[in-house]
């Protein structure tokens, strides 16, 4: 099997690509790949010579924005390992991630320098600041992002680098502290290609790579919808620079669909991530409102990954759409490729409904494998091109990367059952499951009916601890602008689908956020508020 770095990649591929090809949009800026070839080396070059060695970690703090694909490849070809900062977190929670990361570097935006000043005296690992923004803005102690940017001629670095060079992607999960997930470049490259071998070929080697993108010109235009400092973004990120594609990103700070459409049309967007209906509902909604303002023909893909994605909003877009592949890829920051469903005008395929990769098996409780079609639910694993761990922690590293009858599993912690031609269907993440007199609830397969309502927008389920049920289901509920909450009629609906233990014992309506930016589901704050609202009737 072929030992890949993504810093060799990208040398690689830069020498035959168009001259006039972009590789990264932000609104009216356009970076082609010769600019962001000279700008990624001499960044590379200015951290070496900082004092950054192999390894060293550099801590991203900002945006999506062109200096996060552009400082990615830097690193790559640098042998630095990319840290993800969640720029959501308040400043003991990024202290949090600087500190447990060990990173030695930290690039930020401007905008977020009152928070590095804060931190500033805590950050003894911290031996180089940058800054994005304006030079005569900048925090004293920090480099200003653009002079290291045209610092050198910008020509490749010519070293030497490992297919165990690492990056890292630290995730919130549903519990606990952050986790920081180590990749090796090598691993990371061949899982993005074990999920495109769902769909076709895929090169071999370095040499090959680079053949088919001069033969058949650069990678999709893609844009990451979703933030590039979670998992789903950064990616995808990575597999558009790989394949010589662009990164088109967003310049608002919360998510704006119109946005997204009026980019789709201006930059001939060709592939978008999203992460669910998050996203994929205000989409829709602007489509609807506006049917014949967008331009949307060079669409090809919508891909949504971390959370399941409802059947009636694939069907709205495809109905505006009808040429684009709806895809649910279902992953984690801990493994690629679990699985994938696929939506189209030709055909679709039922919510939460995978096909299993070749490299996955699932196992029930007690690791023993999972029959198809036996109706016993089991966590999904997946083989191969798998992290290396969490970073520093390898408690939680043992229990998440398994080995079973020698053979070496990642287990995110995801339940499914196996139907007898192998496909899978998602029940829910473990550490989420609901145990009710009993008997086991997986939180996604109610919020799905729940989501289907006419006066519900979004849903989680959490157990409430409950003197005769142990925990009670209790759901907690976006309503729809205007619309009364009729809570026997909501679960009455749940009812009508799912078996009546899994029906919310209670609904609770609240206004505050269910989710976080990168459309995943914040069960912490759902469970808060549940907990307070049943206590109080």
């Amino acid at each position: 099997m072929t030992q890949w770095n993504l810093g060799d990649i990208l040398d690689a591929i830069e020498p035959v690509i168009p001259l006039d090809a972009p590789a990264l949009i932000h609104g009216d800026r356009v970076i082609t790949w010769p600019e962001m070839a000279r700008r990624s080396n001499n960044v590379a070059r200015a951290l070496r010579a900082r004092g950054a060695g192999p390894g060293a970690k550099v801590a991203f703090y900002m945006r999506n924005r062109p200096e996060y694909g552009e400082l990615m490849a830097a690193c790559f070809k640098g042998r630095l390992t990319h840290v993800n900062i969640n720029y959501r977190y308040r400043p003991d929670e990024v202290f949090y991630i600087f500190d447990d990361s060990d990173s030695e570097i930290v690039v930020y935006s401007a905008e977020f320098r009152a928070c590095i000043e804060e931190l500033h005296g805590r950050l003894g690992k911290v031996h180089t600041f940058v800054e994005i923004g304006p030079d005569t803005e900048r925090a004293l102690f920090a480099l200003p992002y653009e002079a290291l940017a045209a610092e050198g001629d910008g020509a490749p670095l010519g070293i030497a680098r490992s297919p165990d060079d690492e990056l890292f992607i630290y995730t919130g999960g549903t519990t606990g502290m952050p986790k920081g997930v180590m990749w090796r470049h090598t691993d990371m490259r061949e899982a993005q290609l074990d999920a495109q071998r769902l769909m076709g070929p895929t090169p071999a080697d370095l040499a090959e790579t680079a053949a088919l993108i001069a033969r058949d010109g650069p990678g999709r235009r893609t844009m990451p919808a979703c933030p590039m400092m979670h998992g789903t973004g950064f990616i995808t990120s990575i597999g558009t620079l790989v394949s010589g594609g662009c990164i088109v990103t967003l310049g608002g700070e919360s998510f704006d669909a119109d946005e997204l459409w009026r980019s789709v049309d201006r930059d001939r967007v060709e592939s978008i991530a999203i992460v669910g209906d998050a996203f994929a509902k205000p989409m829709l909604a602007a489509l609807d409102a506006a049917p014949e303002r967008y331009d949307t023909s060079n669409l090809v893909t919508i891909v949504s990954s971390g959370v399941m994605w409802s059947r009636e909003v694939k069907a709205g877009l495809i109905r505006h759409i009808p040429q684009v592949v709806l895809m649910d890829s279902f992953g984690a920051s801990e493994g690629l490729g679990f699985g994938l469903s696929v939506t189209s005008a030709a055909g679709e395929t039922a919510t939460a409904r995978f096909t299993i990769g070749g490299l996955c098996d699932v196992f029930d409780e007690h690791d023993r494998p999972v029959v198809p079609g036996s109706g016993t639910p089991g966590f999904i694993a997946r083989k191969g091109a798998i992290p290396i761990g969490y970073y520093k922690d390898p408690e939680k590293s043992a229990k998440t990367f398994r080995t079973i009858n020698g053979v070496r599993y990642s287990m995110p912690g995801d339940w499914c059952t196996v139907a007898a031609d192998g496909t899978l269907t998602l029940l829910g993440r473990g550490s989420v499951c609901i145990n009710t007199a009993g008997e086991k609830v997986y939180p996604e397969e109610v919020e799905e009916v729940l989501k289907t309502h006419p006066a519900v927008v979004d849903a989680l389920v959490v157990g409430v601890p409950d003197e005769k049920w142990g925990q009670a289901v209790t759901a907690v509920v976006h309503a729809v602008p205007g619309a009364r909450m009729d809570e026997a009629a909501v679960r009455a609906h749940v009812r009508d689908a799912l078996a009546g233990y899994k029906t919310p014992k209670a609904i609770v309506v609240t206004d505050r956020p269910l989710r976080a930016p990168n459309g995943k589901a914040d069960y912490k704050a759902a469970s808060d508020i549940a907990v307070a609202a049943v206590a109080a009737r």
